[in-house]
């Protein structure tokens, strides 16, 4: 498992990490997922990419704005225009 020290400020940064992971930039096997989590160890927020075997392959900080504001975009994907 990796996790960036990288901090996602803004939700255009968070869309551009979700399409790296869609599009396979990132060059990360086997993902199921994206989800957003905190951790239990100090409480900071992250998006969490998983493996089809539940397994974090890859964490991204965000900030507090961006765990509260980039749930949906999350969940449902990035919209196409």
């Amino acid at each position: 498992m990796k996790f960036d020290d990288v901090v996602i400020e803004d939700l255009a940064e968070l869309e551009r990490f979700i399409v790296m992971i869609e599009s396979g930039v990132l060059g990360l096997k086997n993902v199921a997922g994206i989800g957003m989590a905190t951790s239990n160890a100090d409480g900071r927020h992250f998006v969490a990419v998983f493996a089809d075997n539940h397994q974090l392959l890859l964490g991204r900080w965000v900030s507090d704005d961006v765990f509260i504001n980039g749930k949906d975009m999350v969940q449902k994907g990035i919209k196409k225009q």
